[in-house]
């Protein structure tokens, strides 16, 4: 199986992230799309801001629950921190060797990519399929293993944005998976 990996905070997961791992899923050629929940990403600014693992988990499964072709991975949390993608995609290679893995990122953390932790090898080994942006070009001049799906729908919409509106008391319901909506204000979250 050809299985994409989506990784991210998910601080909170929002209609953005899901809609563009289905899209990856059923366009793109992926037999799924794993969601890889990182508990603490190095090149975040502020680590600060993450509310538990355990409750952005529990968001992850909420959003994504019965959708065929997207599961979820807690695989991050339980691996030495800061979590570095070249060690989660090794360690699924090992878990896994009857599926192929490839990383799927935004234009944003392409342009950063250099900063990665092992960026070459994590191309070489594993490849990587590079999504549009609001804001961010893609060049065009790239690796034999670097795929940019320039199709991809762009969704301006980021969980810093929704962590503001939410403790503004704004209603968020229509950025985010009824279910996960109903989560963040059940458990009053982000206030």
């Amino acid at each position: 199986m050809k299985i994409g990996i989506f990784g991210g905070s998910f601080n909170p997961v929002h209609i953005g992230h899901l809609m563009l791992a289905s899209y990856m899923q059923q366009f793109e050629g992926f037999d799924e799309v794993w969601l890889i929940l990182s508990p603490l990403n190095p090149l975040k600014a502020n680590p600060s801001e993450l509310i538990p693992d355990l409750t952005r988990l529990k968001m992850l499964e909420i959003a994504v629950a019965g959708v065929a072709g997207l599961k979820v991975s807690d695989i991050e949390l339980s691996m030495p921190r800061p979590s570095y993608t070249i060690n989660t995609l090794r360690y699924l290679a090992k878990r896994y060797p009857r599926h192929s893995f490839r990383l799927i990122i935004g234009a944003d953390n392409w342009k950063i990519f250099s900063q990665w932790r092992d960026s070459e090898k994590i191309i070489e080994e594993f490849g990587v399929t590079v999504y549009p942006r609001p804001g961010y070009t893609i060049p065009t001049i790239y690796d034999d293993n670097v795929d940019v799906v320039s199709s991809a729908p762009l969704a301006e919409i980021s969980s810093t944005f929704l962590r503001k509106a939410i403790a503004r008391g704004k209603d968020m319901r229509f950025f985010l998976p009824q279910g996960v909506e109903n989560f963040i204000r059940d458990n009053n979250l982000y206030k």
